[in-house]
């Protein structure tokens, strides 16, 4: 059993090593350095999902999906907080924009600086997960149990087809009502849905929420016990997806403040707004209610739902 545990550390701890040397340096300085340990303090991580490129350049890739998870060890609970990409923001130097364009601006050092001039919060820890490699840390976890709130027919994207004929006549990604298994690309594609044919009213939000869930189901199995039996072989293939500041220690005792969390009380939080074009571009122009959100994100009062009949206003909800 040591050796194995050696093993499983030593191999998770070189992935990790890879995954820090991703981060530039001028990203670290952003963040704020905290005492005490993971697993007993406070801690505000910003996560964001990006579709490929290199990590440390500006233009090379976008930010697919922003979200801040806070950890509050003392309560045995985690917060998330998601920023809608569309959300219109002042952008150092750049001027007012969408805020994903943040990091096709000025890459990750800009979009960090403009997650927290908008947010006024402390960033402890950041990490980048390149959703084009994260199917295969889904796979190496052996899948993962997602519920589907409702039925999707999604719009067409990533043909399953290598004809051309049988991609036209091809309807979309159909996902069932229920608690289902997926693999690596069945989740990624589920995260990706941009538009259900069958809920018109869906938006921007509701994609923001299943990433949350793919992401939520991945942290879960990752504590799970075959997972970690079998981090000698798959550790390195774990963090793959992954560019983070957080070291192999820090990331044990991350995922030791999740397993002792209730699920049941996790807060899920949304920034938002009105929906306006802008200059010929469609943007979500910010609510005054978007500080009160941060205050129940952080714990400092009592969660709300959003709005009914809003579906960009703002708010948390409480639980899965």
């Amino acid at each position: 059993m040591v050796a194995w545990g050696v093993a499983s550390y030593l191999a998770f701890s070189h992935g990790i090593g890879s995954a820090n040397r991703l981060v530039p340096s001028s990203v670290r300085h952003q963040l704020t350095k905290q005492s005490g340990l993971l697993s007993s303090t406070p801690t505000t991580i910003l996560v964001f999902g990006t579709d490929g490129g290199e990590t440390g350049r500006a233009g090379s890739r976008h930010s697919d999906s922003i979200m801040l998870v806070r950890t509050d060890p003392g309560k045995h609970r985690l917060a998330y907080l998601s920023i809608p990409r569309d959300l219109r923001v002042e952008i150092p130097g750049y001027g007012a924009n969408k805020i994903n364009a943040a990091f096709q601006f000025g890459g990750p050092t800009l979009a960090l600086r403009t997650v927290k001039d908008l947010t006024g919060l402390d960033v402890n820890h950041v990490a980048f997960v390149d959703f084009a490699h994260f199917k295969e840390l889904i796979d190496a976890v052996g899948g993962i149990d997602l519920t589907v709130k409702k039925p999707i027919l999604s719009n067409k994207f990533d043909c399953p087809y290598g004809s051309q004929t049988r991609c036209d006549r091809w309807p979309g990604w159909r996902f069932a009502k229920g608690t289902q298994h997926m693999d690596g690309r069945r989740a990624l594609i589920f995260s990706r849905i941009r538009e259900n044919k069958l809920d018109p009213a869906e938006t921007d939000f509701d994609r923001a929420a299943r990433q949350q869930q793919v992401i939520q189901a991945t942290a879960a199995k990752l504590t799970g016990f075959w997972p970690a039996v079998k981090l000698p072989f798959t550790g390195s293939k774990i963090v793959k997806p992954l560019a983070t500041d957080l070291s192999a220690w820090e990331i044990l005792q991350l995922g030791w403040a999740y397993f002792r969390s209730n699920s049941s009380r996790a807060l899920h939080c949304r920034l938002g707004g009105e929906p306006q074009s802008v200059g010929g571009q469609s943007v979500i122009v910010g609510s005054e209610d978007n500080a009160a959100t941060i205050s129940m994100f952080l714990g400092r009062s009592s969660p709300l739902p959003p709005p009914k009949g809003l579906p960009y206003a703002p708010g948390c909800t409480v639980g899965g």
